[in-house]
This record gives structure tokens, sequence and C-alpha cells, in this order.
């Protein structure tokens, strides 16, 4: 295959509004020891890549500063001592970086194969989300089959993932959203109960829900007063996994809920955690998630898809919230 020297990539004028996206030539990246060289077909928008625009999440050191952080493609050229693929395997994969291109590098390790079931658009809305959940979900949160889980933001890329994983394992699922139409379409794709968050208390919701006992694990991207409420909304032994701040990382809580129910509250980010940590994440996955999603149990949600080109409308459609699942830039 004919990799030309240049390709198409979004980058970030200067910090600022969706505006600050606009597309630029720049030369095409040569894949390290241990890389593939993927031929863009779809890239997924994430929360991480609007907060890069804004000038509050840079990329780590030597990392390029072009967003992205999935994607989904062809192997067009490999590095030194790539083992699993060849050129030519279809496959998707989180990334550090450089997703929003023509042509984007990938650790072998951290591709997963694209079952033949699934559209290129849905595998670029795979590896950031799926990665995520089962690793704060289940191997962070210790999902069990019987429990309860709480999601919150449920119709976000994150939560229609969480759903449907869930309820496959057998857990019972309750999500906060914020409009009827939202909460709607988290009960579609199977949750047990949907709490409108700006019209009814969650808290009083989830402990009505399972007769005062509480969430047995709590997934939450919003921070700031919900800190203490989930300390109010969770079982005893209850998990509670924080994995984003869309509201304030400071919160004023009374610890002494911790001690009482027996709390543990915990967290992760994925972007800077060492290869081999995110190859594991990877192979867990490979092995319990996508059987699921290669037999049609589990399908990301696309809400809607934007030419690369015109990255700077899909940011604006995720900062608008009115989005329900995945925004994909298609290549």
């Amino acid at each position: 295959m004919t990799v030309p020297s240049d390709m198409t990539a979004i980058v970030i004028r200067a910090p600022g509004g969706p505006e600050a996206l606009v597309p630029e030539r720049r030369p095409v990246p040569q894949p390290d020891d241990g890389e593939v060289l993927v031929k863009v077909a779809a890239a997924g928008v994430n929360r991480p890549d609007v907060m890069q625009r804004q000038g509050l999440y840079p990329p780590p050191k030597g990392v390029t500063d072009i967003p992205g952080l999935e994607i989904a493609g062809d192997v067009v050229a490999l590095g030194a001592n790539v083992a699993r693929w060849k050129p030519g395997d279809k496959v998707m994969a989180l990334v550090v970086g450089g997703g929003y291109a023509e042509y984007c590098p990938a650790h072998e390790s951290h591709c997963l194969p694209i079952p033949p079931s699934l559209s290129m658009n849905e595998a670029g809305a795979i590896p950031e989300t799926f990665f995520t959940v089962w690793h704060n979900v289940f191997e962070r949160g210790g999902l069990k089959s019987g429990e309860t889980l709480l999601v919150h933001g449920g119709s976000s890329g994150i939560g229609t993932t969480a759903i449907q994983l869930a309820k496959q394992s057998g857990a019972r699922v309750i999500v906060t959203a914020g409009s009827e139409q939202k909460c709607a379409a988290c009960r579609e794709l199977g949750a047990d109960l949907a709490i409108n968050y700006k019209t009814e208390d969650f808290v009083a919701a989830v402990k009505a829900a399972t007769g005062g006992k509480g969430a047995d694990v709590i997934l939450d991207m919003v921070g700031g007063d919900y800190i203490e409420r989930n300390y109010e909304a969770a079982a005893v032994e209850g998990r509670v996994v924080q994995i984003a701040f869309q509201g304030s990382p400071k919160a004023t809580v009374d610890f002494r809920r911790i001690m009482l129910k027996r709390l543990h509250h915990t967290g992760s980010t994925l972007r800077s955690r060492s290869v081999a940590d995110k190859g594991a994440i990877a192979r867990a996955v490979e092995k319990n998630a996508l059987p699921l999603v290669a037999s049609g149990k589990v399908r990301p949600v696309i809400d809607s898809t934007f030419p690369l080109p015109e990255a700077a409308a899909a940011h604006a459609r995720m900062e608008s919230s009115r989005h329900i699942g995945k925004i994909v830039l298609t290549v």
C-alpha cells in the first residue's frame, strides 16, 4: 500500500471555542517500535478532546498536538517488532492523540480487531468508551450480577455503553440524564430506571428504587456536589468510581459516610496510563466485551457523524449536550 508523505489533520489554532479546530496539511507520522500506522476511516469525539481544545487538557509530553483518542481503519504500515497485525487488517484502537487525521499510529497492543458485523463508524466509537467502562465499572468498581449500578450521564457515550455492558453482566442499572428524551433513550437501551436530574433528586429516587439499600457501584463524571450525594446514594460497601469532572474537582464532603457505609471511592484516567496498562485493558475488553459486540448484544450508540474537516461542528454538537451516544468524525 502506498502511503502519501502528507495528510489532512485537524489542529487547534489556539485554545478557544469549536472554531479553533482547523484542517491543516501535516507530514504522515511514522510508526515507532511496536506501533502500526492506521489509515483512519473514523475517529470518535470525546470530552477530553473538547478540554484539550479549550486549553485545559494538554497532551502528555512528547505526544502529537493533534486531538483524537480513538480511531478505526486499515493497517497500512508496521513499525519494528509488530507481531500481531499485518497491512490490510481492519482495527480499532485507543491512541494517546492524533486521531483527527487521515493517518494515525497506534500501539499494536491497543488495537482490537473489528468484528465483521460492525461498520467503521461504529468501530470508531468503541475504544475510548469501552476501555473506560470496562476498567472502571468492572475492574475498579467490581460490579457483579445482581448488584445495582448508578450511572451519571446515562445518555453520553460512556453512559450508553455502561448501561448495555452492565445489563449483559446481570446487574440492575439506574441512570441520571437531563431530559425526558434522554431518559427514554436510556430506558430503551435497558436501563431499569432513568432519573431526570433536573426535576428529581437522584438520591431519593435511588433509595426508593432499591428499597432504601442504595447503589452498589456509582460511575460519576460530574463531581462537585455530586460527590457528597453519591455517598448518600451508595449502598453499604458501595464503590464510587470517578472518571471525570464536568462540575468542580473540589467538594466539601462529610467523610463519616465512608466509615459508616465502608465505602470505596476510586477513580482513573486513561490517557496518561502506561502502554502495558492500556494493553491489559485492551485484552480484557477483547475477551469480555468484544464477543457481545460481535454478536450484536451490545452496540455503540451513534448520535451523529461529521466529515473530518467539520470537526468544529462536531465539537459544537458535543458542547450543546443535545447528543445521545457518540459523535464520530468520518475520514
